[in-house]
């Protein structure tokens, strides 16, 4: 039997070993008369004892871990009447239990459960998380960053080169500027070697015609006029 799978049912006495969990509770065993009931989840809470804590002196550890201390010890279990022997029991398994946050009730429930863990022969051991064995697997499948696709920052320029751009780019303006102006001289005056562009010749006046016409004739000459007898 699975660690993983055992859990407490709040209201309920005893380990169950959780068999199918449903929209509105779960479906689970009884370790200790092996009776098969669906608990309702609204009525009751249900805890994995692989998710729960025990308080110490230095950071808190996982239950397994006083478990399988409790496990190892020759020490036997005391039946939980006399508080005062449970307590002593403890402080000689695992002496690093926080005994003012951990309460008489809690030492009587850890030493009943690993009683009834043991009857059942449950693994007192983690489920081995899938998560983090990807994880691994993700690292080591990662591509080698190529360093020379990284851009790498400009250098700063100093106060002195700044000033040099400056004065470089007004050159550059001025001297654009002046090519601009002799562009446009150049457009209107005309370029050597090439010839200047010729005027439209003005439409010739009608009495052009007429002179031509008049000079082309010969004067009429005019007729003597008749001598008198006398």
């Amino acid at each position: 039997m699975e660690y993983g799978k055992i859990i407490s049912v709040t209201g309920m006495p005893g380990l169950y070993e959780l068999l199918s969990s449903k929209n509105d509770g779960a479906i689970v065993r009884s370790l200790d008369d092996k009776s098969t009931k669906f608990v309702s989840s609204r009525i009751h809470n249900f805890s994995h004892l692989e998710s729960i804590e025990i308080y110490t002196v230095r950071d808190n550890v996982n239950l397994v871990e006083v478990f399988q201390a409790m496990d190892k010890s020759s020490e036997k279990i005391p039946d939980g009447k006399d508080a005062a022997t449970l307590k002593k029991y403890f402080e000689s398994v695992y002496p690093d239990i926080d005994f003012e946050r951990v309460y008489t009730s809690d030492l009587k429930k850890m030493a009943k459960w690993l009683q009834v863990l043991k009857t059942n022969d449950v693994e007192l051991k983690l489920t081995e998380a899938p998560v983090e064995e990807n994880a691994e697997q993700a690292e080591g499948n990662e591509e080698p960053v190529d360093e020379q696709a990284i851009a790498k920052p400009a250098a700063k320029k100093s106060a002195k080169e700044t000033e040099k751009d400056k004065d470089a780019s007004k050159k550059d303006t001025a001297t654009k500027t002046s090519t601009s102006k002799a562009t446009s001289k150049d457009k209107k005056e005309p370029v050597d070697g090439e010839d200047a562009p010729k005027k439209k010749a003005a439409p010739k006046a009608k009495k052009e015609t007429g002179d031509k016409e008049t000079e082309s004739k010969e004067p009429v000459k005019k007729k003597a006029a008749p001598k008198k007898k006398s």
